[in-house]
């Protein structure tokens, strides 16, 4: 919702050039929002979906702090100072996601990492020849 409320600020000010990264943002969000709902992540196991939330987390976060800047320093009429203002609202609230994000990935590889070694047998213990 934020980051089409910022889309929304951008087609209203001088500012127009910054309008894609809101608007993909706000298209990746809901493609990964309907992916997890109608249950594609457990579908399709060939994509790492945790690692690809905390990507998208990551880069919102950098792009929305540094095209807020640009907006409240370089622009002066108020639709810009507002985008740049929820652009910094969106920082956070992916930084905050961006940490969640980040502590699940990390529990979910120690978990996978901890069954693993039990779970593999070596080529010796799989091969039945008697070749020596």
């Amino acid at each position: 919702v934020l980051s089409f409320i910022i889309f929304i600020c951008y087609i209203a000010s001088l500012a127009a050039s910054f309008m894609m990264a809101p608007l993909l943002e706000f298209l990746l969000a809901l493609f990964l929002f309907f992916a997890y709902a109608s249950k594609l992540n457990e579908k399709f196991k060939g994509v790492y979906w945790p690692l690809a939330d905390f990507l998208r987390c990551v880069t919102a976060a950098i792009i929305y702090f540094a095209i807020s800047i640009a907006a409240v320093s370089k622009y002066s009429d108020g639709a810009s100072k507002a985008a740049g203002v929820f652009g910094f609202a969106a920082t956070i609230v992916f930084a905050i996601d961006f940490y969640i994000t980040f502590n699940d990935l990390v529990t979910f590889l120690k978990q996978g990492s901890s069954d693993s070694p039990e779970g593999r047998k070596t080529e010796d213990e799989d091969s039945d020849s008697d070749s020596d």
